[in-house]
């Protein structure tokens, strides 16, 4: 397989030392259950790395919420054996939108899905998802699809309710169509209803209303999600400025967003920047993590300027490192996406300093058993990227977050990680 890794010409020279101290602001994908997902998937799996690779057991401060319940925190120790550094963790929530979006009525998100594909399809942006990535090409699709199917099946049902209770066959009741044709169409909409379980399962509603946000927000059609945004980049900022405060050295910030969360670190990341003009020039260091994105499902979307101006000032800034992991197995990523070489961006004569693009090589951290598993399971794989390895191997989200290495040196040079102390179906 070809490798798509890519470094920037004009990659700055990386911060010196060790990280002792480090904070995290970690956004979640598209998730209603995103404040407790990932506090226990972070548990979980961290306890797994550190039994799988003979490390001490870590410890995990309990989890706060804020005020406004915006931020969720928690703090991970320093470990002295393995040299990881004190981790301060910030999840910035926005799962209250999401489930927003998932109480919405839902003969409108079909509609919002009918004209948001639609608009896609004749727009030419379906054909590009499909040249970027055809497995996530047919992950957009497929709510579509499925949709059209449960409508041609429910008005079968309804037609066959109606000619079996009016006037249709010899051997039916005669109603009159006042009444025949709505008991058939609630009849038709109602084993839709039956079967809602079954659509969760296959993660009906969550893909139609994923790509229904996408879309919507490529159009500029998301104030919620905008001032969202806002806030997130103020709490940053104030974050920091109260480390400051008390004499607290940070030795790196990373921003980290997973999925559509890749995304939102993005846009967060950018309004950072602009509004403190001194952040990342000095010992601090700033990190831009974006795993498993579906950055091009809004980027490339015509109406979306802001978001590539955005963009562009992230790939030409040497104030920070952004690094774009990305992997083939995954369907819900674009494996190969380069910002630079498949975005139209206004980056003018300024010198290109990101992002760095690696594979994070799942064939090579999975175990084969684990592999042969999860490869059909599209959601299990998505989350690889925040789960602990099998084997040892350049991409290990707890040493990229927990360990001494700043980003760009762990990109540029990483440190062997330990060989498990177990076999990993231990």
């Amino acid at each position: 397989m070809l490798s798509f890794d890519y470094t920037p010409p004009n990659l700055p020279e990386a911060t010196p030392g060790t990280v002792h101290r480090r904070h995290v602001f970690y956004v979640p994908g598209y998730d209603p259950e995103g404040r407790t997902r990932y506090r226990m998937l972070f548990v979980r799996e961290l306890v797994r790395s550190a039994k799988r690779f003979g490390q001490p057991k870590p410890r995990i401060g309990p989890a706060t919420t804020s005020p406004d319940g915006l931020v969720q925190s928690w703090s991970v120790a320093a470990e002295p054996a393995t040299g990881g550094a004190r981790t301060g963790y910030d999840v910035l929530l926005w799962d209250d939108l999401v489930a927003r979006d998932f109480g919405r009525w839902r003969v409108l998100s079909a509609g919002l899905l009918v004209i948001g594909t639609l608009h896609a399809i004749l727009g030419g942006l379906m054909l590009r998802f499909y040249r970027l990535n055809w497995k996530y090409g047919n992950v957009i699709l497929y709510p579509f699809v499925l949709l059209v199917a449960l409508v041609l099946a429910s008005l079968a049902i309804a037609g066959f309710v109606h000619a079996h209770l009016g006037d249709g066959f010899g051997h039916s009741l005669g109603w009159p169509l006042w009444a025949t044709i709505p008991l058939g169409l609630l009849v038709g909409l109602g084993w839709i209803k039956a079967i809602e379980a079954l659509l969760n399962r296959f993660f009906f509603w969550q893909l139609l209303n994923d790509w229904v946000f996408n879309w919507q927000h490529g159009q500029g059609w998301r104030p919620d999600y905008e001032a969202r945004l806002d806030a997130f980049a103020d709490h940053v900022i104030a974050r920091l400025a109260a480390f400051a405060d008390e004499g607290i050295a940070v030795d790196e910030v990373m921003l980290l967003g997973h999925s559509s969360g890749a995304l939102t670190a993005v846009e967060v990341a950018a309004r950072v920047l602009a509004r403190a003009p001194d952040l990342g020039t000095g010992h601090t260091s700033l990190a831009l993590v974006t795993l498993g994105s579906g950055l091009p499902l809004v980027a490339i979307q015509p109406r979306a300027r802001r978001l590539r101006a955005e963009i562009a000032d992230l790939c030409t800034s040497p104030r920070l490192v952004w690094v774009d992991y990305q992997a083939p197995q995954d369907w819900m990523n674009f494996p190969g996406f380069n910002p630079v070489r498949d975005l139209v961006l206004p980056l003018g004569d300024r010198p290109v300093t990101n992002p760095l693009v690696r594979s994070a090589r799942f064939r090579e951290i999975i175990s084969p058993e684990t592999y042969r598993r999860v490869r059909w399971r599209p959601f299990r794989m998505h989350f690889q990227f925040l789960m602990a390895n099998d084997r040892r191997g350049a991409y290990d989200f707890f040493a990229m977050t927990l360990g001494p290495q700043r980003l760009r040196a762990r990109v540029l040079h990483p440190s062997p990680a330990p060989e498990p102390a177990a076999a990993p179906g231990a």
